[in-house]
């Protein structure tokens, strides 16, 4: 089932830095709840791959130390997951396994009966 379009607006970019700034709290319910808003307006079937998606960003963000290097960091693991697509795109996602030794179990005579 295909879920109905979300038209999300956002406020002017001077008053999200306001908010941030003043009032830090509020201004991560208001990006908490946008991006709930957002991930429920998606298909059923993506929700709960969106919601993953969502949790690791936090767990990303979270370490950060501030929002410079929050944007720093969600920017490379962007381009990770681009370059993952492009290869899994162009076929080239196929990937190395990496050979073991395999040692045969050989069970020994007890002594114990």
């Amino acid at each position: 089932m295909k879920a109905a379009p979300l038209n999300q607006t956002l406020p002017p970019f001077d008053e999200m830095v306001e908010l941030a700034e003043l009032n830090p709290t509020a201004f991560e319910q208001f990006k908490k709840d946008m991006c709930e808003e957002m991930i429920l307006s998606a298909s059923s079937n993506m929700q709960s791959r969106l919601w993953a998606q969502q949790s690791h960003i936090d767990r990303v963000i979270g370490k950060c130390k501030n929002p410079n290097q929050a944007n720093m960091v969600l920017m490379t693991e962007l381009t990770q997951q681009m370059i993952r697509f492009q290869d899994a795109l162009d076929g080239d996602a196929v990937e190395e396994k990496e050979s073991a030794v395999i040692i045969p179990f050989k069970p020994r005579d007890n002594d114990w009966s």
